[in-house]
Protein backbone atom coordinates (compact mmCIF):
# COMPACT_ATOMS: atom_id res chain seq x y z
CA UNK A 1 0.00 0.00 0.00
CA UNK A 2 1.23 3.30 -1.39
CA UNK A 3 0.79 6.61 0.59
CA UNK A 4 1.37 9.73 -0.58
CA UNK A 5 0.95 13.22 2.04
CA UNK A 6 0.54 16.67 0.99
CA UNK A 7 2.32 18.44 3.73
CA UNK A 8 4.62 17.85 6.54
CA UNK A 9 4.53 19.90 9.16
CA UNK A 10 1.34 19.17 12.11
CA UNK A 11 -0.89 16.58 10.48
CA UNK A 12 1.08 15.47 7.97
CA UNK A 13 3.82 14.61 9.29
CA UNK A 14 1.42 12.73 12.73
CA UNK A 15 -0.31 10.80 9.92
CA UNK A 16 3.33 9.53 8.43
CA UNK A 17 4.92 8.61 12.01
CA UNK A 18 1.38 7.31 13.10
CA UNK A 19 0.94 4.95 9.82
CA UNK A 20 5.00 3.83 9.60
CA UNK A 21 4.18 2.58 13.73
CA UNK A 22 1.17 0.63 12.59
CA UNK A 23 2.17 -0.80 8.85
CA UNK A 24 6.19 -1.31 8.82
CA UNK A 25 5.34 -2.15 4.89
CA UNK A 26 3.75 0.58 3.44
CA UNK A 27 5.55 2.50 1.17
CA UNK A 28 4.55 6.69 2.69
CA UNK A 29 6.11 9.71 0.78
CA UNK A 30 5.43 13.38 2.07
CA UNK A 31 6.05 16.48 -0.27
CA UNK A 32 6.29 19.66 1.82
CA UNK A 33 6.58 22.61 -0.58
CA UNK A 34 8.30 24.54 1.93
CA UNK A 35 12.59 24.00 3.24
CA UNK A 36 11.47 22.68 6.14
CA UNK A 37 9.32 19.19 7.72
CA UNK A 38 7.99 18.77 11.51
CA UNK A 39 9.49 22.43 12.81
CA UNK A 40 8.15 24.07 15.81
CA UNK A 41 5.58 26.35 13.94
CA UNK A 42 4.03 27.49 17.54
CA UNK A 43 7.42 28.40 18.57
CA UNK A 44 8.55 30.96 15.68
CA UNK A 45 7.43 34.32 17.33
CA UNK A 46 9.15 33.22 20.75
CA UNK A 47 12.57 32.82 18.49
CA UNK A 48 12.00 36.45 16.94
CA UNK A 49 11.79 37.65 20.18
CA UNK A 50 14.97 35.75 21.52
CA UNK A 51 13.05 33.51 24.30
CA UNK A 52 14.23 30.87 22.01
CA UNK A 53 17.86 31.31 21.47
CA UNK A 54 18.70 28.62 19.37
CA UNK A 55 17.16 28.28 16.10
CA UNK A 56 17.79 24.51 15.77
CA UNK A 57 15.59 24.01 18.05
CA UNK A 58 12.66 24.61 16.21
CA UNK A 59 13.77 22.38 13.71
CA UNK A 60 12.30 18.78 15.30
CA UNK A 61 13.06 16.76 12.82
CA UNK A 62 14.73 16.70 9.41
CA UNK A 63 13.98 14.33 6.13
CA UNK A 64 17.16 12.54 6.99
CA UNK A 65 16.24 11.86 10.40
CA UNK A 66 12.34 10.76 9.40
CA UNK A 67 13.96 8.44 6.69
CA UNK A 68 16.64 7.35 9.34
CA UNK A 69 14.27 6.29 11.94
CA UNK A 70 10.79 5.94 10.35
CA UNK A 71 11.63 5.05 6.97
CA UNK A 72 9.69 7.81 5.30
CA UNK A 73 10.62 9.28 2.27
CA UNK A 74 10.21 13.03 2.66
CA UNK A 75 10.97 15.24 0.05
CA UNK A 76 11.21 19.13 0.95
CA UNK A 77 10.84 21.85 -1.98
CA UNK A 78 8.06 19.94 -3.69
CA UNK A 79 4.91 21.32 -4.47
CA UNK A 80 1.94 19.07 -5.25
CA UNK A 81 0.29 20.89 -7.89
CA UNK A 82 -2.57 18.50 -9.26
CA UNK A 83 -4.53 15.48 -8.23
CA UNK A 84 -5.93 13.20 -10.63
CA UNK A 85 -8.04 10.77 -9.32
CA UNK A 86 -9.25 8.44 -11.86
CA UNK A 87 -5.36 7.56 -11.99
CA UNK A 88 -4.79 7.75 -8.56
CA UNK A 89 -1.66 10.10 -9.42
CA UNK A 90 -0.49 13.79 -7.67
CA UNK A 91 1.25 15.55 -10.00
CA UNK A 92 4.67 17.64 -8.42
CA UNK A 93 6.60 20.32 -9.13
CA UNK A 94 10.12 20.99 -7.80
CA UNK A 95 9.99 24.45 -6.67
CA UNK A 96 13.64 25.09 -6.75
CA UNK A 97 14.32 24.10 -10.42
CA UNK A 98 10.93 24.10 -11.48
CA UNK A 99 11.44 19.97 -12.68
CA UNK A 100 8.03 18.62 -12.86
CA UNK A 101 6.97 15.00 -12.26
CA UNK A 102 3.97 12.93 -11.05
CA UNK A 103 3.63 9.93 -8.17
CA UNK A 104 0.84 7.53 -8.07
CA UNK A 105 -1.03 6.55 -4.98
CA UNK A 106 -3.57 4.06 -3.14
CA UNK A 107 -4.13 6.38 -0.44
CA UNK A 108 -3.60 9.86 -0.33
CA UNK A 109 -3.54 12.51 2.52
CA UNK A 110 -4.17 16.48 2.28
CA UNK A 111 -2.20 18.05 5.14
CA UNK A 112 -1.54 21.62 3.28
CA UNK A 113 -2.75 23.53 6.25
CA UNK A 114 -4.14 26.88 5.68
CA UNK A 115 -3.03 30.52 4.31
CA UNK A 116 -2.45 33.42 5.39
CA UNK A 117 -5.43 36.49 4.59
CA UNK A 118 -3.92 39.36 3.42
CA UNK A 119 -5.07 42.81 3.42
CA UNK A 120 -2.64 44.51 1.39
CA UNK A 121 -2.26 43.88 -2.04
CA UNK A 122 0.74 46.00 -2.64
CA UNK A 123 3.28 47.69 -0.01
CA UNK A 124 6.44 49.59 -0.08
CA UNK A 125 7.50 48.27 3.04
CA UNK A 126 8.39 44.68 3.73
CA UNK A 127 5.13 42.52 4.60
CA UNK A 128 5.63 39.12 6.59
CA UNK A 129 3.81 36.86 8.74
CA UNK A 130 5.00 34.14 11.44
CA UNK A 131 3.93 30.89 9.24
CA UNK A 132 7.32 29.19 8.41
CA UNK A 133 10.82 29.22 9.58
CA UNK A 134 11.92 31.16 6.15
CA UNK A 135 9.56 33.96 7.88
CA UNK A 136 11.41 34.22 11.05
CA UNK A 137 14.91 34.15 9.24
CA UNK A 138 13.47 36.91 7.25
CA UNK A 139 12.61 39.19 10.39
CA UNK A 140 15.32 38.29 12.43
CA UNK A 141 17.86 39.41 9.90
CA UNK A 142 16.21 43.32 9.78
CA UNK A 143 16.18 43.20 13.32
CA UNK A 144 20.00 41.85 13.30
CA UNK A 145 21.00 44.06 10.51
CA UNK A 146 19.29 47.37 12.16
CA UNK A 147 21.90 49.85 13.44
CA UNK A 148 18.95 52.06 15.46
CA UNK A 149 15.39 52.49 16.17
CA UNK A 150 13.19 49.68 14.63
CA UNK A 151 9.53 50.32 14.10
CA UNK A 152 6.74 47.59 13.59
CA UNK A 153 2.89 47.20 12.47
CA UNK A 154 1.16 43.76 13.33
CA UNK A 155 -1.87 43.79 11.76
CA UNK A 156 -4.32 41.89 13.82
CA UNK A 157 -4.97 41.91 17.39
CA UNK A 158 -5.86 38.02 17.63
CA UNK A 159 -3.49 35.13 19.89
CA UNK A 160 -0.91 34.92 16.74
CA UNK A 161 -0.97 38.74 16.45
CA UNK A 162 -0.21 39.50 20.07
CA UNK A 163 2.45 36.66 20.30
CA UNK A 164 3.80 38.54 17.43
CA UNK A 165 3.47 42.22 19.82
CA UNK A 166 5.20 40.63 22.13
CA UNK A 167 8.42 39.24 20.96
CA UNK A 168 8.71 41.98 18.77
CA UNK A 169 8.65 44.23 22.41
CA UNK A 170 10.87 41.98 23.99
CA UNK A 171 13.33 43.08 21.04
CA UNK A 172 12.86 46.55 21.13
CA UNK A 173 10.93 47.14 18.26
CA UNK A 174 8.39 50.16 19.01
CA UNK A 175 5.25 48.51 18.07
CA UNK A 176 1.74 50.01 16.77
CA UNK A 177 -1.03 46.60 16.62
CA UNK A 178 -3.79 47.40 14.22
CA UNK A 179 -7.10 45.83 15.07
CA UNK A 180 -10.15 46.30 12.75
CA UNK A 181 -12.94 44.87 15.55
CA UNK A 182 -14.06 46.78 18.54
CA UNK A 183 -11.46 44.53 20.80
CA UNK A 184 -8.29 42.51 20.82
CA UNK A 185 -8.42 38.88 20.96
CA UNK A 186 -11.94 39.16 19.30
CA UNK A 187 -12.46 35.25 20.42
CA UNK A 188 -13.25 36.30 24.02
CA UNK A 189 -15.90 38.59 25.26
CA UNK A 190 -15.41 42.27 26.26
CA UNK A 191 -14.48 42.32 29.48
CA UNK A 192 -12.36 39.21 29.63
CA UNK A 193 -9.78 41.05 27.14
CA UNK A 194 -9.96 44.51 28.85
CA UNK A 195 -7.02 43.53 31.32
CA UNK A 196 -4.78 42.27 28.54
CA UNK A 197 -5.50 45.84 26.57
CA UNK A 198 -4.50 47.40 29.28
CA UNK A 199 -1.44 45.36 29.53
CA UNK A 200 -0.29 46.34 26.03
CA UNK A 201 -0.65 50.14 26.46
CA UNK A 202 1.56 49.83 29.82
CA UNK A 203 4.20 48.12 27.87
CA UNK A 204 4.05 51.01 25.16
CA UNK A 205 2.14 49.21 22.65
CA UNK A 206 0.43 51.43 20.53
CA UNK A 207 -3.13 50.00 20.41
CA UNK A 208 -5.33 51.22 17.57
CA UNK A 209 -9.04 49.64 17.98
CA UNK A 210 -11.40 49.80 15.17
CA UNK A 211 -8.62 50.37 12.45
CA UNK A 212 -7.56 49.33 9.63
CA UNK A 213 -4.61 49.33 7.35
CA UNK A 214 -5.53 50.90 4.02
CA UNK A 215 -1.89 51.11 2.20
CA UNK A 216 1.70 52.05 2.53
CA UNK A 217 3.39 55.33 1.17
CA UNK A 218 6.67 56.47 2.02
CA UNK A 219 7.78 54.44 4.92
CA UNK A 220 4.91 55.05 6.36
CA UNK A 221 1.57 52.69 6.99
CA UNK A 222 -1.52 54.76 5.92
CA UNK A 223 -4.63 54.04 8.32
CA UNK A 224 -8.25 53.90 8.10
CA UNK A 225 -8.22 56.50 11.25
CA UNK A 226 -6.88 58.71 8.63
CA UNK A 227 -3.64 58.96 10.60
CA UNK A 228 -0.45 57.20 9.78
CA UNK A 229 2.45 55.14 11.45
CA UNK A 230 6.40 54.54 10.47
CA UNK A 231 7.45 51.37 10.37
CA UNK A 232 10.46 49.17 9.28
CA UNK A 233 8.11 46.40 8.43
CA UNK A 234 4.87 44.74 8.93
CA UNK A 235 3.59 41.49 10.51
CA UNK A 236 0.18 40.10 9.07
CA UNK A 237 -1.44 38.51 11.49
CA UNK A 238 -5.30 38.91 10.46
CA UNK A 239 -6.21 35.26 10.39
CA UNK A 240 -5.99 32.20 8.03
CA UNK A 241 -8.21 30.52 5.44
CA UNK A 242 -8.07 26.69 4.49
CA UNK A 243 -6.31 25.78 1.28
CA UNK A 244 -8.40 23.84 0.03
CA UNK A 245 -7.35 24.76 -3.81
CA UNK A 246 -6.06 20.92 -4.44
CA UNK A 247 -9.28 19.50 -3.02
CA UNK A 248 -11.18 22.16 -5.37
CA UNK A 249 -9.19 21.23 -8.28
CA UNK A 250 -9.69 17.36 -7.85
CA UNK A 251 -13.89 17.85 -7.81
CA UNK A 252 -13.60 17.28 -3.76
CA UNK A 253 -16.38 18.05 -1.33
CA UNK A 254 -16.15 21.20 0.68
CA UNK A 255 -17.99 21.65 3.42
CA UNK A 256 -20.36 24.32 4.34
CA UNK A 257 -17.50 26.02 6.53
CA UNK A 258 -15.51 26.64 3.68
CA UNK A 259 -12.96 24.11 4.99
CA UNK A 260 -12.44 19.86 3.22
CA UNK A 261 -15.22 18.33 4.26
CA UNK A 262 -14.32 14.73 5.96
CA UNK A 263 -16.36 12.27 7.44
CA UNK A 264 -15.24 11.16 11.53
CA UNK A 265 -12.87 9.27 10.08
CA UNK A 266 -11.47 11.99 8.29
CA UNK A 267 -12.11 10.93 4.86
CA UNK A 268 -12.94 13.02 2.26
CA UNK A 269 -15.82 12.51 -0.74
CA UNK A 270 -13.18 10.11 -2.35
CA UNK A 271 -12.80 7.16 -0.22
CA UNK A 272 -9.12 7.26 -1.01
CA UNK A 273 -8.42 10.73 -0.03
CA UNK A 274 -8.12 11.92 3.71
CA UNK A 275 -7.96 15.06 5.08
CA UNK A 276 -6.46 16.53 8.28
CA UNK A 277 -5.23 19.42 9.75
CA UNK A 278 -6.06 23.50 9.45
CA UNK A 279 -8.04 22.60 5.83
CA UNK A 280 -9.97 20.45 7.46
CA UNK A 281 -13.42 20.76 8.44
CA UNK A 282 -14.49 19.91 12.25
CA UNK A 283 -17.12 18.86 14.43
CA UNK A 284 -18.48 21.69 16.89
CA UNK A 285 -18.98 19.69 20.37
CA UNK A 286 -21.99 22.51 21.38
CA UNK A 287 -24.04 22.56 18.37
CA UNK A 288 -22.35 19.98 16.44
CA UNK A 289 -22.63 21.99 13.36
CA UNK A 290 -19.28 21.81 10.80
CA UNK A 291 -16.77 24.23 12.01
CA UNK A 292 -12.90 26.11 11.28
CA UNK A 293 -10.82 25.72 13.96
CA UNK A 294 -6.84 25.98 13.33
CA UNK A 295 -4.79 24.38 15.96
CA UNK A 296 -1.79 21.94 16.57
CA UNK A 297 -3.25 19.92 18.73
CA UNK A 298 -6.32 19.20 16.58
CA UNK A 299 -3.90 18.78 13.60
CA UNK A 300 -1.87 16.27 15.62
CA UNK A 301 -4.61 14.11 16.82
CA UNK A 302 -6.62 13.76 12.97
CA UNK A 303 -3.38 12.74 11.13
CA UNK A 304 -2.78 10.34 13.72
CA UNK A 305 -6.89 9.41 13.14
CA UNK A 306 -6.78 9.13 9.26
CA UNK A 307 -3.09 6.65 9.59
CA UNK A 308 -5.51 4.78 12.08
CA UNK A 309 -8.24 4.87 8.74
CA UNK A 310 -5.73 3.66 6.34
CA UNK A 311 -4.67 1.07 8.51
CA UNK A 312 -7.88 -0.64 9.08
CA UNK A 313 -8.47 0.69 12.76
CA UNK A 314 -10.70 3.44 12.01
CA UNK A 315 -11.94 5.31 15.24
CA UNK A 316 -14.60 7.99 15.07
CA UNK A 317 -13.16 11.23 15.41
CA UNK A 318 -14.42 13.43 18.88
CA UNK A 319 -16.01 16.76 18.01
CA UNK A 320 -14.12 19.72 19.25
CA UNK A 321 -14.26 22.43 21.87
CA UNK A 322 -11.30 24.72 20.79
CA UNK A 323 -9.64 25.22 23.69
CA UNK A 324 -6.32 27.73 22.64
CA UNK A 325 -4.26 29.68 25.43
CA UNK A 326 -1.56 32.17 24.54
CA UNK A 327 0.59 34.55 26.95
CA UNK A 328 0.88 38.18 26.50
CA UNK A 329 3.44 40.08 28.84
CA UNK A 330 2.93 37.51 31.63
CA UNK A 331 -0.54 37.71 31.51
CA UNK A 332 -2.28 33.82 30.60
CA UNK A 333 -5.20 33.81 28.74
CA UNK A 334 -6.72 30.65 28.05
CA UNK A 335 -10.57 29.99 26.49
CA UNK A 336 -12.57 26.40 25.34
CA UNK A 337 -16.27 26.47 23.72
CA UNK A 338 -18.18 29.16 23.58
CA UNK A 339 -18.33 33.12 23.81
CA UNK A 340 -21.35 35.10 24.91
CA UNK A 341 -20.97 36.83 21.98
CA UNK A 342 -21.56 33.68 20.19
CA UNK A 343 -24.46 32.87 22.63
CA UNK A 344 -26.30 35.99 22.42
CA UNK A 345 -26.09 35.43 18.25
CA UNK A 346 -27.40 32.49 18.33
CA UNK A 347 -30.11 33.37 21.11
CA UNK A 348 -29.26 29.93 23.13
CA UNK A 349 -30.72 30.69 26.64
CA UNK A 350 -27.67 30.47 29.51
CA UNK A 351 -26.40 31.34 32.67
CA UNK A 352 -23.05 33.27 33.34
CA UNK A 353 -20.63 33.04 35.98
CA UNK A 354 -17.30 35.71 36.92
CA UNK A 355 -15.09 34.99 39.66
CA UNK A 356 -11.62 36.27 40.47
CA UNK A 357 -10.36 33.66 43.25
CA UNK A 358 -6.37 33.25 43.55
CA UNK A 359 -3.99 30.64 42.00
CA UNK A 360 -3.43 29.04 45.29
CA UNK A 361 -3.88 29.52 49.29
CA UNK A 362 -3.48 33.59 50.09
CA UNK A 363 -1.55 33.03 52.78
CA UNK A 364 0.92 31.00 50.83
CA UNK A 365 3.50 33.38 48.90
CA UNK A 366 3.07 34.20 45.07
CA UNK A 367 -0.88 33.99 44.98
CA UNK A 368 -1.72 35.59 41.60
CA UNK A 369 -5.57 36.38 40.65
CA UNK A 370 -7.41 35.00 38.16
CA UNK A 371 -10.72 36.29 36.30
CA UNK A 372 -12.66 32.96 35.44
CA UNK A 373 -15.75 33.75 33.44
CA UNK A 374 -17.94 30.28 32.82
CA UNK A 375 -20.79 29.88 30.31
CA UNK A 376 -23.35 28.13 31.54
CA UNK A 377 -26.47 25.92 29.35
CA UNK A 378 -30.07 27.66 31.35
CA UNK A 379 -31.91 24.53 30.66
CA UNK A 380 -29.31 21.31 31.27
CA UNK A 381 -26.95 22.99 33.13
CA UNK A 382 -24.25 22.26 30.84
CA UNK A 383 -21.03 23.84 30.58
CA UNK A 384 -21.42 26.09 27.14
CA UNK A 385 -17.46 27.65 27.62
CA UNK A 386 -14.83 29.13 29.54
CA UNK A 387 -12.51 31.99 29.65
CA UNK A 388 -9.57 32.36 32.21
CA UNK A 389 -7.03 35.52 32.32
CA UNK A 390 -4.53 36.06 34.99
CA UNK A 391 -1.13 34.75 35.55
CA UNK A 392 -0.42 31.26 37.51
CA UNK A 393 -2.89 28.38 37.41
CA UNK A 394 -4.73 29.46 34.31
CA UNK A 395 -3.47 26.54 32.57
CA UNK A 396 -4.63 24.05 34.55
CA UNK A 397 -8.14 25.51 35.51
CA UNK A 398 -9.11 25.66 31.47
CA UNK A 399 -8.01 22.11 31.07
CA UNK A 400 -9.95 21.05 34.22
CA UNK A 401 -13.05 22.76 32.41
CA UNK A 402 -12.21 21.26 28.85
CA UNK A 403 -11.87 17.83 30.39
CA UNK A 404 -15.17 18.43 32.51
CA UNK A 405 -16.93 19.50 29.30
CA UNK A 406 -15.95 16.57 27.05
CA UNK A 407 -17.29 14.24 29.67
CA UNK A 408 -20.31 15.82 30.42
CA UNK A 409 -19.75 17.40 33.72
CA UNK A 410 -22.16 19.87 34.72
CA UNK A 411 -21.25 23.38 35.96
CA UNK A 412 -22.97 22.58 39.57
CA UNK A 413 -21.37 19.04 39.31
CA UNK A 414 -17.65 21.02 39.39
CA UNK A 415 -18.25 20.96 42.77
CA UNK A 416 -17.76 17.41 43.97
CA UNK A 417 -14.26 17.10 41.69
CA UNK A 418 -11.84 16.26 44.00
CA UNK A 419 -8.50 18.17 42.95
CA UNK A 420 -5.34 17.89 44.68
CA UNK A 421 -4.66 20.66 47.26
CA UNK A 422 -1.60 21.88 48.83
CA UNK A 423 -1.21 25.68 49.40
CA UNK A 424 1.54 26.58 46.85
CA UNK A 425 -0.99 24.54 44.23
CA UNK A 426 -4.79 25.81 45.28
CA UNK A 427 -7.13 26.83 47.78
CA UNK A 428 -9.31 24.41 49.75
CA UNK A 429 -11.54 25.28 47.61
CA UNK A 430 -10.39 25.19 44.36
CA UNK A 431 -11.46 27.54 41.87
CA UNK A 432 -13.04 25.56 39.76
CA UNK A 433 -14.85 24.26 43.02
CA UNK A 434 -16.00 27.50 43.44
CA UNK A 435 -16.92 27.72 40.05
CA UNK A 436 -19.45 24.57 40.73
CA UNK A 437 -20.76 26.36 43.89
CA UNK A 438 -21.58 29.71 42.13
CA UNK A 439 -23.28 27.62 39.33
CA UNK A 440 -25.07 25.62 41.61
CA UNK A 441 -26.54 28.89 43.44
CA UNK A 442 -27.96 29.99 40.19
CA UNK A 443 -29.35 26.75 38.87
CA UNK A 444 -31.07 26.00 42.05
CA UNK A 445 -32.08 29.98 42.19
CA UNK A 446 -30.39 30.27 45.84
CA UNK A 447 -28.96 33.72 44.20
CA UNK A 448 -30.03 35.30 41.48
CA UNK A 449 -27.16 37.68 39.56
CA UNK A 450 -27.17 40.09 36.78
CA UNK A 451 -24.23 40.92 34.26
CA UNK A 452 -22.38 44.13 34.03
CA UNK A 453 -23.66 45.05 30.63
CA UNK A 454 -27.32 44.32 32.24
CA UNK A 455 -27.20 47.22 34.98
CA UNK A 456 -27.62 50.49 33.04
CA UNK A 457 -31.28 48.94 32.22
CA UNK A 458 -31.52 47.14 35.69
CA UNK A 459 -31.12 50.97 36.68
CA UNK A 460 -33.38 52.45 34.01
CA UNK A 461 -36.17 50.31 35.32
CA UNK A 462 -36.16 51.40 39.04
CA UNK A 463 -33.04 49.44 40.52
CA UNK A 464 -30.84 50.98 43.50
CA UNK A 465 -26.91 49.90 43.76
CA UNK A 466 -25.78 48.99 46.72
CA UNK A 467 -22.38 48.97 47.83
CA UNK A 468 -21.43 46.88 50.26
CA UNK A 469 -17.88 46.78 50.13
CA UNK A 470 -15.62 48.79 52.55
CA UNK A 471 -15.87 52.28 53.07
CA UNK A 472 -12.26 52.57 52.09
CA UNK A 473 -13.01 50.30 48.68
CA UNK A 474 -16.05 52.38 47.56
CA UNK A 475 -13.87 56.03 48.49
CA UNK A 476 -11.13 54.39 45.84
CA UNK A 477 -13.72 54.19 43.08
CA UNK A 478 -18.05 52.88 42.78
CA UNK A 479 -20.30 52.53 40.36
CA UNK A 480 -22.19 56.15 39.96
CA UNK A 481 -25.25 56.47 42.03
CA UNK A 482 -24.28 53.65 44.58
CA UNK A 483 -25.38 53.58 48.10
CA UNK A 484 -22.48 52.19 50.22
CA UNK A 485 -23.53 49.91 53.51
CA UNK A 486 -20.58 47.72 53.97
CA UNK A 487 -21.61 44.48 54.50
CA UNK A 488 -20.86 44.00 58.57
CA UNK A 489 -23.78 47.00 58.78
CA UNK A 490 -26.00 45.33 56.59
CA UNK A 491 -28.29 43.70 58.57
CA UNK A 492 -28.63 46.78 61.57
CA UNK A 493 -29.34 49.35 58.23
CA UNK A 494 -31.94 47.36 56.33
CA UNK A 495 -34.10 50.31 57.18
CA UNK A 496 -32.68 52.41 55.31
CA UNK A 497 -33.26 51.15 52.55
CA UNK A 498 -35.30 51.93 49.57
CA UNK A 499 -38.37 49.36 48.78
CA UNK A 500 -37.01 49.01 45.16
CA UNK A 501 -35.22 46.32 43.44
CA UNK A 502 -31.93 46.30 44.34
CA UNK A 503 -28.61 45.45 43.02
CA UNK A 504 -25.62 44.43 45.53
CA UNK A 505 -22.25 44.37 44.82
CA UNK A 506 -18.74 43.87 46.30
CA UNK A 507 -15.08 43.77 44.61
CA UNK A 508 -15.59 40.68 43.56
CA UNK A 509 -18.57 38.88 44.12
CA UNK A 510 -18.30 37.02 47.28
CA UNK A 511 -19.79 39.21 49.59
CA UNK A 512 -22.21 40.25 47.22
CA UNK A 513 -23.76 36.59 47.54
CA UNK A 514 -23.97 37.22 51.23
CA UNK A 515 -25.43 40.77 50.97
CA UNK A 516 -27.91 39.06 48.45
CA UNK A 517 -28.96 36.20 50.92
CA UNK A 518 -29.48 38.39 53.86
CA UNK A 519 -31.69 40.75 51.23
CA UNK A 520 -33.60 38.48 49.87
CA UNK A 521 -34.60 36.68 53.46
CA UNK A 522 -35.41 39.52 54.43
CA UNK A 523 -37.84 40.26 52.09
CA UNK A 524 -35.60 42.24 49.52
CA UNK A 525 -35.94 41.95 45.66
CA UNK A 526 -31.70 41.68 45.03
CA UNK A 527 -29.70 40.30 42.53
CA UNK A 528 -25.89 40.22 43.22
CA UNK A 529 -23.54 41.92 40.27
CA UNK A 530 -21.79 39.04 38.67
CA UNK A 531 -18.21 39.26 38.84
CA UNK A 532 -18.30 42.57 41.00
CA UNK A 533 -17.32 45.87 40.90
CA UNK A 534 -14.16 44.42 38.89
CA UNK A 535 -15.76 42.71 36.40
CA UNK A 536 -18.05 46.21 35.92
CA UNK A 537 -15.18 48.11 35.46
CA UNK A 538 -13.36 45.96 32.97
CA UNK A 539 -16.75 45.84 31.11
CA UNK A 540 -17.40 49.35 31.04
CA UNK A 541 -13.95 50.32 29.76
CA UNK A 542 -14.46 48.45 26.76
CA UNK A 543 -17.49 51.02 25.38
CA UNK A 544 -15.22 53.79 25.23
CA UNK A 545 -11.80 52.02 24.27
CA UNK A 546 -12.66 51.77 20.14
CA UNK A 547 -13.79 54.32 17.92
CA UNK A 548 -16.50 53.10 15.30
CA UNK A 549 -14.04 50.95 12.87
CA UNK A 550 -14.47 52.89 8.87
CA UNK A 551 -15.49 50.64 6.23
CA UNK A 552 -13.41 47.48 6.40
CA UNK A 553 -11.57 46.71 3.29
CA UNK A 554 -12.59 43.79 1.26
CA UNK A 555 -10.56 40.86 2.68
CA UNK A 556 -11.53 42.41 6.23
CA UNK A 557 -13.54 39.75 8.73
CA UNK A 558 -17.27 40.22 8.56
CA UNK A 559 -17.81 39.79 12.08
CA UNK A 560 -16.12 42.88 13.03
CA UNK A 561 -18.33 45.80 13.77
CA UNK A 562 -18.28 48.70 16.33
CA UNK A 563 -19.10 48.58 19.19
CA UNK A 564 -22.82 47.78 20.53
CA UNK A 565 -24.90 49.23 23.01
CA UNK A 566 -25.28 46.51 25.85
CA UNK A 567 -28.16 44.29 25.42
CA UNK A 568 -31.17 44.94 27.66
CA UNK A 569 -32.31 41.63 29.81
CA UNK A 570 -34.96 39.67 27.75
CA UNK A 571 -36.36 39.03 31.29
CA UNK A 572 -36.28 39.08 34.75
CA UNK A 573 -33.91 36.11 34.96
CA UNK A 574 -31.39 38.13 33.03
CA UNK A 575 -28.44 36.25 33.40
CA UNK A 576 -30.21 32.77 32.19
CA UNK A 577 -31.81 34.80 29.00
CA UNK A 578 -30.15 35.62 25.70
CA UNK A 579 -30.39 39.00 24.57
CA UNK A 580 -31.55 40.21 21.30
CA UNK A 581 -28.43 39.47 18.75
CA UNK A 582 -28.30 43.07 17.78
CA UNK A 583 -27.53 43.81 20.96
CA UNK A 584 -23.96 41.77 21.73
CA UNK A 585 -21.87 43.56 24.19
CA UNK A 586 -18.70 45.16 22.59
Amino acid sequence: MKTVIVGGVAGGMSAATRLRRLDETAEIIVFERGHYVSFANCGLPYYVGGVIRDRANLLLQTPESLASRFRLDVRIDHEVTRIDRESKTVFVRDTLTGAEASESYDRLILAAGATTRSVLAHSDIPVHTLRTVDDVDRITAILDAATGPVSAVVIGAGFIGLEAVENLVLRGVAVTAVEFGPQILGPLDAEMAAPVLDSLRARGVDVRLGTAVTGTSGGRVQLSDETSCAADFLIEATGVRPDTSLAEQAGLRIGESGAIWVDDTQQTSDPSIFAVGDGAEKIDAIDFQPTRIAMAGLANRHGRASADSIAGMPAPAASVFGAAIVGVFGITVAMVGWSEKRLVAEARPHRIVHTHPASHATYYPGAETMSIKLLIDAETDAILGAQIVGGSGVDKRIDILSTAMAGGITASALTRLELAYAPQYASAKDPINQLGYVADNLATGTTRNLQWHELEWALEDGAVVIDVRTRGEFAAGSIPGAVNVPLDDLRERLAELPDAPLVVHCQVGQRGHTAARILSQNGFDVRNLDGGYRTWTAGVSTLTSAPAPASAPASASASASAPAPAPAPASASASASAPAPERIPA
